[in-house]
């Protein structure tokens, strides 16, 4: 097993995307204003001359980075997920996914583990956005290594793609030594046919954590990491609905537009079964230290542990 990284998957962005540079000239990237916290400033270290600091205009940075991609370069925009997909939206719809051009678009500070820099920052509708785009990957990764192989990927695919990035430090959990990563395709970490937890992003370690203890209680249930919500894995979510009867999705976003509707709208097309979702419940987040926001919302290991309980016993 691997050494347990304990990194910010934003920290992990960064260090990715300027390894990826070194041997990929084409590669440039675009911030506003916010190097420094979303770790593009990782890459500014390296490669200055690549780097373009577009100030506090994420409409403008989208505009320039669709220009950059059709002039044949690889451009990453970042800032905080608010701002990347909220106030550059228009931008993002009309300049990069109306055209398909092969801008990659990075979400920082995402969910209410945002903390202390409150509601207007903790983006929760971030994944619903750019879910909706025609012909927009979506990716929300779990942790360091995984986020290191889905830079990568976002990198050689062609096409806009969306990554989100989170704040806080957490610890890692995914052994690199067998680790795949495979745009479009979920990822098994437990099996069990009890109950299918579904998990995406930062809270997938706090499924897993609590699938685990629930074997002591005689409990199996399936765990799944979704790191790409769009193309999602269908023919994993079918699986385990068939084989397990009920499905448990945890995300730490709006339970609409996210990945609990994204589960939904396969199952209820292939192999319907009751879904219950834990995540954000239709509501703005509030200022707070992150660890106490995602227990409040009951994006931890007990209250996911809670409802697998309840939806097995029940």
């Amino acid at each position: 097993m691997a050494d347990v990284v304990c990194k910010a998957t934003r920290e992990s962005f960064g260090i990715a995307l300027c390894e990826m540079a070194k041997t990929n000239k084409d590669i440039v990237v675009l911030d506003a204003d916010l190097a420094a916290a979303t770790k593009t400033s990782i890459f500014q270290g390296e490669f200055p001359e690549r780097f373009f600091d577009c100030g506090i205009a994420e409409g403008n940075m989208l505009g320039v980075a669709a220009g950059l991609a059709a002039a044949g370069k690889i451009p990453v925009a970042a800032s905080f997920a608010m701002f990347s997909t909220g106030r550059a939206y228009e931008q993002i719809r009309n300049s990069v996914a109306y055209p398909s051009l092969n801008v990659k678009i990075a979400g920082s500070h995402a969910g209410i583990s945002t903390g202390e820099d409150g509601a207007t920052h903790q983006c929760l509708e971030d994944i619903a956005l750019m879910r909706t785009l025609p012909g927009m990957t979506v990716l929300n990764p779990a942790d360091h290594y995984e986020m290191i192989e889905a830079t990568k990927a976002a990198i050689e695919h062609n096409g806009p793609v969306y990554i989100r990035l989170g704040r806080l430090a957490i610890d890692s959990f995914n052994d690199p030594a067998n680790y795949k990563f495979e745009l479009g395709k979920g990822i098994t970490l437990h099996e069990g046919n009890d109950v299918a937890v579904i998990a995406s992003g930062l809270v997938v370690n706090e499924a897993r954590k609590a699938v685990l203890a629930l074997e002591s209680e005689g409990i199996n249930a399936r765990l799944i990491n979704i790191h790409t919500i769009k193309p999602i894995d269908r023919e994993i979510v079918i699986k385990a609905a068939m084989e397990c009867g009920r499905i448990i999705t945890v995300e730490e976003h709006n339970v609409i537009g996210g990945l609990a509707d994204a589960v939904c709208e396969v199952t209820s097309a292939e192999c319907p079964v009751k879904v219950t979702r834990i995540g954000v419940n239709d509501r703005f987040g509030y200022s707070g230290p992150a660890w106490e926001l995602l227990e409040s919302f009951g994006l931890t290991e007990k209250n996911i542990g809670n409802v697998i309980r309840e939806v097995v016993k029940g």
